[in-house]
């Protein structure tokens, strides 16, 4: 699933496998989202990591403090500290 493609570093089919969860009704939780966030933060892709973010507040998934930091992180690799900042 997602966890496995994050620890694999395979950010692209971490997100295709979010999104076929979606079309497919499955019930995106945290820690899903968090996989999916992790994956881009190692993928230095720190805009889809926001959006991901974004889609968790959207559907009323609950981020902890794992999706935050890999979110930061992310902007941090990306050269996008201020973004994280707010």
């Amino acid at each position: 699933g997602v966890s496995a493609c994050e620890k694999g570093g395979q950010w692209a089919h971490a997100l295709r496998v979010l999104v076929d969860m979606a079309f497919a009704r499955m019930k995106l939780d945290t820690l899903t989202y968090s996989a999916g966030v992790s994956a881009c933060e190692k993928g230095g892709q720190w805009a889809i990591a926001l959006g991901l973010l974004a889609d968790m507040a959207r559907a009323r998934v609950e981020s902890n403090t794992i999706t935050y930091n890999a979110c930061v992180s992310a902007c941090e690799l990306g050269g996008h500290w201020a973004t994280a900042l707010g």
